[in-house]
């Protein structure tokens, strides 16, 4: 049973992995890479872009990362405007999105988490807690005082399920001959319902299960965020049980929350939420979950400058919980 922990490319340090390996991280997941599948527009360099190149540099992060006595098991990045939106230059993503789905079978790294929302994530002032501990919060009220404009990013409902079925049709059968497993994760915050103008498609688990039918394969999965589903007011226990049996679990964030609404919620540490922690675990291993398990959104410890002790917290217990439950 493994957990991971996840650094940009620029903080790929010997100082970070090392420390990773001291506190117990098994696997690393490089967010974002600098891979030009990974933004909108014109892709600038010197981002990559050639299946060789990608190839190239993902065995030299592979080795690097075998060093310090882990596994690069997965990356992870965004779905680029032009796929979200289906504006001009979806096919030329889409190609990059191949090109990187085959350099990462040749390198022998499984599994690429990604979004489908052309807006990305909402938070309203930090709100804090243990220790003065800073936790991220939303509240849908206070958010609506102060909406963002991005005038350029409107798309209905309609639109947002016709790019996703359009980009899984292309995207899911590459993966599948790489031996890649693709990684939704949901919108954050999951309210089903249009934001700044763009409607949200990864809100509930019936869209995910809608999602799944559109491209049936083992290759078409999920990142299973516990404090995301926990907040879309789902019975967690059995939404892990449901999801694992299916086999739709490609990793988990073991996180809690604090607020069983998308409307209104703070992100805890993992000891204090509102779901049994004990319990997630053993609903885990009861559905056959093997891993890997990743820390995610720890509250910021005043003068963590570099959030260590955050990820050591959380990183130590969710080794605890691992070896009470799977024995």
């Amino acid at each position: 049973m493994n957990i991971q922990d996840q650094l940009p490319d620029n903080q790929l340090t010997d100082d970070n992995l090392s420390f990773f390996k001291a506190i117990g991280v098994d696997y690393l997941t490089i967010n974002p890479p600098p891979f030009a599948a990974t933004v909108s527009g014109p892709a600038a360099e010197p981002l990559l872009k050639e299946r060789g190149e990608i190839t190239q540099y993902l065995k030299e992060k592979r080795a690097l990362a075998e060093s310090h006595g882990l596994r690069l098991y997965y990356i992870a990045f965004a779905g680029p405007d032009e796929i979200t939106l289906g504006t001009p230059g979806r096919d030329d993503k889409i190609e990059l999105w191949k090109n990187t789905l085959r350099a990462m079978g040749e390198a022998g790294v499984p599994a690429l988490g990604y979004n489908f929302k052309p807006i990305g994530n909402f938070r309203t002032a930090t709100s804090f807690g243990r220790g003065g501990a800073g936790y991220s919060t939303f509240v849908h009220e206070e958010w609506e005082k102060d909406v963002p404009s991005h005038p350029d990013k409107q798309i209905d409902e309609l639109g947002m399920w016709r790019n996703i079925e359009y980009f899984l049709e292309r995207i899911v059968p590459v993966a599948e001959e790489e031996g890649v497993q693709l990684a939704l994760h949901p919108d954050d915050p999951p309210i089903p319902e249009a934001m700044a103008g763009a409607a949200r498609i990864v809100s509930t688990l019936d869209q995910y299960r809608r999602i799944f039918n559109l491209a049936p394969s083992d290759a078409n999965a999920m990142l299973f965020c516990q404090g995301c589903v926990t907040e879309m007011g789902e019975d967690v226990l059995k939404a892990i049980r449901d999801m694992g049996t299916l086999g739709k679990i490609v990793y988990v964030h073991f996180r809690n929350v604090r607020g069983r609404t998308p409307m209104n919620f703070q992100e805890v540490f993992v000891d204090e939420g509102d779901v049994d922690m004990f319990e997630a675990m053993k609903s885990y291993r009861d559905a056959g979950f093997e891993g890997p398990f990743m820390m995610d959104h720890t509250p910021q410890i005043p003068g963590d400058r570099k959030q260590r002790e955050g990820h050591a917290f959380a990183t130590g217990y969710i080794r605890a919980m691992i070896q009470a439950v799977y024995r």
